[in-house]
Parts: C-alpha cells; structure tokens; sequence
C-alpha cells in the first residue's frame, strides 16, 4: 500500500498558492494572479473544484486522481479585471500545461497550445468585457510519445513515476501597454553583458550600482569596471530596470564566465577563469502532495539551502523544466543548474539501460526513432526551453539526451542547440551511445566502482552514479517495494557509504581529468529511496559535518 506522504508546507497550505510573481526576471506592476480554486470537469461531467495550480493527480489540487488517457480536463473560473485596466492590452499567462490546451475566453477559442514544460501566452484584450469567464481545456495521451513527457508513466514503479495532467504552474494576466516589450534577452559572455529587447525600442537600462545606459535599436552592451562575478559561493545579482516607450519591466542580470581550458594534462570546465569542481545531485523535481508542483515556491528555496549545507553547488535538472521561480532561487541563492531537455520517444529497457550499463555503449543513432514527428516535436521542445530559461545565469550546462532515451542524430542536434545558445556547456549524450559533436566526455556509472580517466581531448564529466539508499520508516512512498543502488542499514552507514564513494573513487578520478560528478539524488522519489533527504523533505539523511569537508577535498584538487 502506498503511503499518503505531505511535505510540512503542504500540510500548512491555505488560501490562494502561489502567489510570486511568475517572471522574477521580467516584472512589471500590473498583473492578476489567477490561481486558487477553479470549475473542474472531466468530460463533460462536473468534478467539483481544483486548486490551481495543481495537476489533477495531486493531492493539493483536491482532486488526487489520474484520469483515462485521452480524457478532456477543463478549467473554468470567471474574473473582472481590476480598476484602471481599460487602457492597454491584457496577456493571459499559463506557466505549464499537459499536454495541449485550448483557452477560451467568454466562449471564444483565445488560442492552442501543445507541450506540456513551456510557458505560453494569449492576447485576450479583443475577447474582453466586465464580467469574463475563462475555460482552458486540456488533453493529455501518455500512449501517444511524440510529445516530449519526461519520467511519467502509466505503469509507475522504480524510476517512473506518477503521470501528470492539466494545469501544473500558476496562471495569471498581465497588463502592458499598447506597445510593449515581448522578449527579454540577456547573453553573458565573460566580463560583459548584452540585454536586447524585441520589438526593438529604445530606451533606458538602469543598472543598480552601475548607472543608466541608453537602448540603441532596442539593445546595449554593458561591460561593468571590476565586476562582482556570480558563482555559488558569491550570487551577485545586477539588479535593473528597463524603460522602453510606455513599457516598463524590472530584471537582473549576473556576470560570469565559462570556458574549457586545459590544466595541465587535461581539458577542465572552468567557472570565472579557474578549474571549478562541480559538485552535483541529480533533481527530479518531485513532490509527494504536488507530484509536479511543490505547496509552495519557497520549498525550492528549502532544498536548494539543504544541498548547499552539504557542500554541493550544482543541481542535474532531470528531464524536467521547472516554474522560473526555481531557477530564480538559483540564481539568488548560488546553485548551479545542469538543465536537461525533456525527453520523448520510446524507451526500451534492453537497449537503453541494460545493455549500456555493463559496457555496451556504441550505437549509430543516426537511424534511431527516425519519426519525424516525433523528431520535430523534440527539437520544438528543446528551442523552446532554451528561449524561456537562457537569461538564467545559474544555468551552466545543457543536456540533450539522457541515455539513449528519444535519441537521434546527435551530432546534429548539437548543432542546432550550439547555434541557439554557444555561451554554455552542451553534453550532447549524457551516459552513453557517444557520438562526435558534444563538449564533454559524459559518463553514467552505476553497479560497480567509479574509475575513470578522461582522454585529454574533452572534459571528462560524470553526470550520474551513486545512490545508496537507506529506507527511513514513516517517510516511504512504497513500503513494499523500494528501489536503489546499494543499501545500508542506518543512517550512520549511508552517510559513511556515501562519503567511502567520494574519497575512494571520486577524488583519484579528478587527478585524471574528471570535473564534475553528479549524484543520485536530491531527494526519495515515489520507490526511489536513494535521495539525501526522504520524499516528504522530513529527514535529512547526511550529516553536513561529514560532507563539507569531502566538498572543499574535491574544490582543492581540481584547483591542483
């Protein structure tokens, strides 16, 4: 029997959730936050309320059910807009939805979109009146895997997890001037940064602490005199506002540099100029009570703060694009983000795991899921989450393929991802099935013990292994059935278990080129026991007093 798990901030929820602003780094004064209870039917049969925003499976929702494949979800709640909102244009903004939605607005189609990871947004001001009523519809088909769906499945157990559906980030209207500012784009490159705006405009950019440049042609370039350069142990953030015509939006920026560069024998990623050891934990982003969505945005803060006690300074995103407010916890709070693209396509457990993980590993993916849709449906995916999360400066690295999963012509897509963003790393194959174009040499390990030398031509980077688990009673989605790597019998043992790992076989791994290890993971994960803290965020496992020291072991040798 599967346990109820409530993370303390679901279990002391109350009132609208979500109430942020959902771009921290595009914020403007005039918005209306649309979450908190809504109309839910189910095909046309009523359901009662759910509180966005929610996915239907959760418990927080009130719903807590998954509904037949193909079943069509809908939203409808009504709104007045506030005093002074005559003047304008009015943006309906849904953060996340899964899989398509179709919004309408006082019972005009306001428009579609398809993807369940990207925000979207709708121009509703011709469909407006003084008493409005919204319905979003939403379809969702996990049998149909064109679509990019990351670990939901169906049949949940050992690394799959619950399914998703409907609305799973916050919804809310914006408004903006007849003219305004669409686009927000920052590229960091080194001791400079350029902010560009589109439509293009000019204007001003006022930079706290800096002073105000001027927008030629809606863009500036601003290379600050001894600047404050963002890293983990420093998460300077440039605050600034943007002036153009009657728009105005609040941001920031951060500045920091990026390279490969070959120390000694081996080529190193390298963080503001030096060799930096990124010390890492695979985050799946899940929830016991939210699935998808924790109670509420300062739970990203909680285990951002967690891991960063423990010494990491580096979260693997896996195969999930979270709401912006995790990476501005990020960006805020100096963690770096390793960000996967969302997979599609079939798995096959033979091909894709078995086979690889003990030692068979080459495979021309030119001709694999040679679906064309499927294949455009991907690289939609991937542009799409680079535009919505470039401006991050807490996002250092790209991965577009994990394990073979949905993989196809890698080379290719390396390029295609290297012509929309050359500023970071890109792991075009993450663990295995290595082609020709990606920026570093990534490997998965589990099973047997970490050894590894990199081959003096790419940056030897390992971006998953580990997990040992200890199963923690009262804080286990299913009792029956957990799922890990190695167990151990006491919380002494994991933490001993886990620290024998990084001093016997991390540390002698960066003497020979290695320059980041990603563990498995942050947290439990529904039959996964093998986080550092328990799936409901109650029980820290480790203790930091053991890992800090091995963190600063690890800085000091990449350093060498």
């Amino acid at each position: 029997m599967l346990n109820k798990l409530t993370t303390t901030a679901g279990e002391a929820l109350r009132g609208t959730p979500w109430t942020v602003h959902p771009q921290p780094q595009m914020k403007r004064e005039s918005w209306l936050n649309l979450n908190g209870d809504w109309d839910f039917s189910v095909d046309y049969e009523k359901k009662g309320s759910i509180r966005v925003p929610f996915c239907p499976e959760s418990r927080l929702s009130g719903i807590g059910t998954h509904f037949d494949e193909g079943s069509l979800l809908c939203y409808n709640r009504s709104f007045r807009l506030p005093e002074g909102w005559d003047k304008g244009r009015v943006i309906l903004h849904i953060g996340a939805a899964d899989q398509r939605a179709d919004v309408f607005v006082n019972g005009k189609p306001a428009g579609t979109h398809k993807g369940g990871y990207e925000a979207f947004a709708f121009d509703i001001t011709a469909f407006l009146k003084e008493e409005n009523h919204l319905q979003v519809c939403c379809f969702d088909d996990l049998q149909e895997q064109s679509y990019p769906y990351g670990k939901q499945t169906l049949n949940r157990g050992g690394m799959w997890y619950t399914p998703v559906s409907g609305i799973w980030q916050s919804v809310w209207l914006e408004l903006v001037p007849e003219r305004y500012i669409e686009k927000l784009h920052i590229e960091n490159r080194g001791c400079s940064v350029k902010i560009s705006i589109e439509p293009a405009m000019d204007g001003t950019v006022n930079v706290a602490g800096l002073g105000c440049f001027e927008l030629q042609n809606g863009a500036v370039t601003i290379i600050p005199e001894n600047p404050q350069l963002w890293s983990p142990e420093n998460p300077y953030l440039y605050e600034f506002t943007i002036e153009a015509g009657e728009d105005r939006i609040e941001s920031y920026f951060s500045i920091r540099a990026l390279e490969i560069k070959k120390v000694g024998k081996y080529p190193r990623l390298c963080l503001n100029g030096k060799p930096y050891f990124f010390h890492g934990l695979l985050d799946q982003g899940y929830w016991p009570d939210g699935i998808f969505t924790p109670a509420t945005p300062e739970c990203y803060a909680d285990d951002i703060l967690m891991m960063k006690k423990l010494g990491f300074n580096t979260l693997r995103k896996h195969i999930k694009v979270e709401p912006e407010e995790f990476y501005y916890q990020c960006d805020k709070l100096g963690m770096i983000v390793f960000q996967d693209m969302v997979n599609n396509g079939d798995y096959n457990f033979l091909r894709d795991t078995a086979l690889p993980t003990v030692g068979i590993q080459k495979l021309d993916d030119r001709k694999l899921h040679s679906d064309e849709v499927s294949r455009r449906r991907f690289l939609e995916g991937m542009k799409a989450t680079v535009e919505q999360l470039h401006n991050h400066p807490c996002i250092c690295y790209w991965t577009i393929f994990n394990e073979g999963w949905g993989q196809f012509d890698s080379d290719s897509v390396y390029e295609q991802l290297k012509a929309l963003d050359d500023t970071r790393f890109i792991d075009a194959t993450s663990g295995w099935f290595r082609r020709k174009k990606t920026d570093v040499d990534s490997r998965h390990v589990y099973f047997r013990k970490v050894k590894l030398t990199g081959d003096g031509v790419k940056p030897l980077v390992l971006s998953e292994f580990g997990g040992k688990t200890f199963k923690v009673e009262g804080h286990v989605f299913n009792p029956d059935k957990t799922y890990g790597y190695g167990g151990c019998d006491s919380l002494e043992g994991l933490n001993e278990a886990v620290a024998k790992m990084y001093l016997e076989e991390v540390l002698p791994c960066i003497r020979n080129g290695l320059c980041a290890a990603i563990y498995t993971q942050v947290s439990d994960v529904e039959d996964e026991i093998n986080g550092l803290v328990t799936y409901d965020r109650k029980v820290e496992k480790m203790n930091p007093e053991k890992m800090l020291p091995i963190a600063a072991m690890l800085q000091q040798e990449a350093e060498k």
